[in-house]
């Protein structure tokens, strides 16, 4: 009988595993806010550079550009972002935080940094900075070597 593959020990299970408990305890630490890892990461991306395209802001949070007009619909209807056309281009749209989406981010900042310190918790001082240095190296790489990465 042929013998399966052991997913169990390959990188890409544990790196989707990794990330479903991340989410989870992000959502934890942020459950009375209702948002998502992307829309705290459309907020806070947006505050550094206000007026920021679409597509450009897809990437930023790399977020698939197909589906990131309905995140930003999720957002704008709870009143944290407003979307408006480009005046040169009404194609194009650019997206601005509200004040009272900056708030909301701001306010979760406690929050999201709790879950961070509870995503590294297993780890010990140094492994985490290794954990860091080798995720980005791992992104970085893959992104340069795969453009549908």
């Amino acid at each position: 009988m042929a013998k399966s593959f052991n997913f169990v020990e390959s990188p890409g299970h544990l790196i989707r595993r990794a990330q479903q408990l991340a989410v989870a305890i992000f959502m934890d630490e942020t459950a009375g806010f209702d948002v998502t890892p992307v829309q705290f990461a459309i907020l806070n991306a947006l505050m550094d550079d206000p007026g920021e395209d679409q597509i450009t802001l897809s990437g930023r949070v790399a977020f698939d550009p197909a589906t990131f007009g309905s995140v930003i619909g999720r957002l704008e209807a709870k009143g944290w972002v407003k979307r408006e056309a480009d005046p040169g281009d009404k194609r194009r749209k650019l997206l601005w935080t509200t004040p009272e989406g900056e708030q909301v981010a701001l306010k979760m900042k406690r929050a999201v940094g709790r879950a961070q310190l509870r995503i590294m918790g297993p780890l010990e001082g140094d492994e985490k900075a290794q954990l860091m240095l080798l995720l980005g190296k791992l992104v970085n790489g893959l992104e340069k070597a795969d453009p549908l990465a």
